[in-house]
């Protein structure tokens, strides 16, 4: 009986590891997807279909994560972030080698524009497109260089050992309950105004809006013991920059294949 309550013990500690690790702000990424699936043009939409086929916005949304481990993408590891440090701009912060964030999606913008890419770069560049939009929506995706993104940044989620960063990425979303279709029922009302605004915006205005909210997501309790307040204070930026990636994303695409 010790023995198989010691593999069960094993085993529930694995894989809630692995999970931890795979699932790594899966739902956000596909509540932005699924909101600019539902904003394409009927052109772009069909425009897409022809690219990735029968998956949706939603479902690539998280290829780029999931290929990290093949080294044929490392090219694109520095790509989901980028460092503004606080009293600079892009222009004046240093550069990235192998490319940022804004360098990224700029890139690919301008070569799925050119309409000059193999079938099969331009469904890598759609799906790049995809998850960098909502990276760089994510306020610690723009780091102030001094602590990886709030990667260094140690608090305690509800008693749980963790990381800044990975507060912003999935816990505040995880610790929801919702599926990501559920979420961006939730979220998904912007006015036609904010719609115009949003997507009138340019992918550095993006950037400089994410770095504006650093003191607000850095306002934490000296102990690192964040929950329920943490999580109340925050929620409604969270809400918001998942909406605004999935708008901006959809005007993106709108673009692209007008």
């Amino acid at each position: 009986m010790k023995f198989t309550t010691a593999l069960l013990s094993v085993f529930l500690f694995l894989t809630t590891t692995a999970s931890d690790n795979i699932y790594w702000g899966q739902i956000g990424h596909r509540t932005i997807g699924h909101i600019a699936d539902g904003k394409l043009s009927k052109k772009a939409r069909k425009q897409v279909k022809r690219v990735l086929g029968s998956e949706t916005l939603a479902e690539v949304s998280t290829w780029m994560d999931e290929i990290r481990s093949d080294n044929a993408y490392r090219y694109a590891n520095t790509w989901h972030y980028c460092t503004i440090p606080d009293g600079m701009t892009y222009e004046t912060a240093p550069k990235q080698k192998g490319g940022d964030v804004i360098w990224a999606i700029e890139k690919i913008i301008k070569e799925l524009k050119s309409g000059k890419l193999s079938a099969e770069q331009e469904a890598i560049n759609l799906k790049f497109l995809v998850h960098l939009v909502g990276d760089i929506h994510q306020p610690l995706h723009v780091g102030n260089g001094t602590d990886r993104g709030g990667n260094d940044v140690k608090v305690k989620w509800f008693g749980t050992d963790t990381n800044l960063h990975s507060v912003w990425d999935s816990r505040m979303i995880d610790g929801k309950q919702f599926s990501y279709t559920e979420l961006a029922d939730w979220v998904n009302h912007p006015t036609k105004t904010q719609v115009k605004e949003w997507q009138s915006a340019s992918v550095r205005d993006w950037a400089m809006e994410s770095m504006s909210y650093r003191d607000q997501v850095y306002k934490a309790p000296e102990s690192g013991r964040l929950s329920y307040r943490y999580s109340y204070d925050n929620f409604d930026l969270v809400k918001q920059r998942i909406l605004q990636a999935g708008v901006r994303l959809a005007g993106v695409i709108n673009e692209i294949y007008k």
